[in-house]
C-alpha cells in the first residue's frame, strides 16, 4: 500500500497510490488492488479514517503494463523470473529493459476488457467512500505505454498516429468519469515527456491529450515525467517538473498539480503564489517527515487543525 499525503490549499488530499485494477496490473506482489469486491471493506476503513481527520480520501487507479511483476523496492525491485512470476501485458511485445520478460501484446478485445476493469474499479472506489479518483497514466505504466511511440508499435486503431495512441487513455477517462458523481474531482497523472532525444512522448502531445481530457470532465492534471526509457537523461533538480504544470495550465485552462523534488514549505508556497500550478503534490517527503504539513503550516504562519492529542505540542 502506498499512502502519499498531498497538500491542497488549506486542506489535505490523502492518496492511496498505485491501486491495481487487475491482478496482472500490480507493479509488485505487495501492491494494493481493487479488482475484486472483497477489496472494498478494507479500503473503506482507510477512506473513513482519512475523512474523519478532515482530509479528502483519494485513490489512484493503476495498471503497470510491461513494468509489472517486479519485487518490491525494499526487496531489490528487480523483475520476478520463475516462481511467483505472472505475465505482464503491454500495447506491444517490447520488454521495458534488460532482465524483463517480453510482455503479451494486448488484443483489441483485451483492451476493451481493460477499460471495463477501470470502470469496475471506479465503482468500487466510490462504494469505499473515496472522494477523488486519479487515473495513473504516467511513468511508463500501461496507459503511458499506449501514449508513447517508444513503447507502442501497434498498427491498429490503438497505435501509430497520435489520434490512435490517445484512444485508450480517452476511453478509460470517459469510463471512469461515467461512474463518478459529477461533484467528485477526477485527476489524471501523466508523464509530460519521455525525456527522449527524439521520437518519444513530449509536452506538445501532452497538451493535446489534456485538451481532450478536459472535454471528458477531467478536473486536474498531475504533471510528472519520464518512466518509458530505463536510462533517460533527466535534469533532476528542485521543482524540475514545475514548468510542465505551468505550460499545461496555461495552454489548456485545466487545473494542474506540481510534483517532483518539492521538499520545502516556502518552495511549495511560491509555486502556488506564482500560479505555476494549482496544487503541490508530495509523496516521498512525507515518508521522510510524516508531519511535513504541520511544520509547513507553522513556517508559513497558516491556521491549521490537528488531532486534539497533538495540541499541547503545537505552540
Amino acid at each position: 500500500m502506498h499512502l502519499g499525503s498531498r497538500a491542497v490549499g488549506g486542506a489535505a488530499l490523502v492518496m492511496v497510490e498505485a491501486t491495481a485494477v487487475l491482478p496482472e496490473g500490480r507493479i509488485s506482489p505487495e501492491d494494493m488492488g481493487i479488482w475484486a469486491d472483497r477489496h472494498v471493506p478494507p479500503l473503506a476503513r482507510i477512506a473513513e479514517f482519512v475523512a474523519g481527520q478532515n482530509s479528502v480520501p483519494a485513490i489512484q487507479l493503476a495498471h503497470a503494463g510491461r513494468k509489472a511483476c517486479t519485487a518490491a523496492p525494499w526487496k531489490g525491485g528487480k523483475p520476478i523470473i520463475g516462481e511467483g512470476q505472472w505475465q505482464a501485458v503491454a500495447p506491444s511485445a517490447i520488454p521495458f529493459d534488460e532482465g524483463f520478460s517480453a510482455p503479451h501484446a494486448l488484443t483489441q478485445e483485451e483492451i476493451e476488457g481493460l477499460v471495463e476493469a477501470f470502470a469496475e474499479a471506479t465503482k468500487r472506489s466510490v462504494r469505499a467512500g473515496f472522494q477523488c479518483i486519479e487515473i495513473h497514466a504516467a511513468h511508463g505504466y500501461l496507459l503511458h505505454e499506449f501514449l508513447s511511440p517508444i513503447s507502442n508499435h501497434r498498427d491498429d486503431r490503438f497505435g501509430g498516429s497520435l489520434e490512435n495512441r490517445l484512444r485508450l487513455m480517452l476511453m478509460v477517462a470517459e469510463a471512469v468519469r461515467a461512474h463518478m458523481d459529477a461533484s467528485m474531482p477526477l485527476f489524471v497523472r501523466i508523464s509530460a515527456t519521455d525525456w527522449a532525444q527524439s521520437g518519444g512522448w513530449d509536452l506538445e502531445q501532452s497538451i493535446e491529450l489534456c485538451k481532450r481530457l478536459k472535454l471528458l470532465g477531467v478536473d486536474l492534471i498531475d504533471c510528472s515525467s519520464g518512466g518509458t526509457l530505463p536510462k533517460a537523461k533527466i535534469p533532476l533538480g528542485p521543482g524540475y517538473q514545475v514548468p510542465f504544470a505551468e505550460a499545461i495550465k496555461r495552454d489548456t485552462g485545466l487545473l494542474t498539480g506540481a510534483v517532483g523534488l518539492i521538499t520545502k514549505a516556502d518552495q511549495a508556497n511560491k509555486i502556488i503564489e506564482a500560479q505555476q500550478a494549482d496544487i503541490v503534490l508530495l509523496a516521498r517527503e512525507f515518508l521522510r517527515d510524516p508531519y511535513w504539513a504541520l511544520h509547513a503550516a507553522r513556517e508559513l504562519g497558516a491556521n491549521f487543525a490537528a488531532p486534539p492529542q497533538y495540541l499541547r505540542a503545537l505552540n
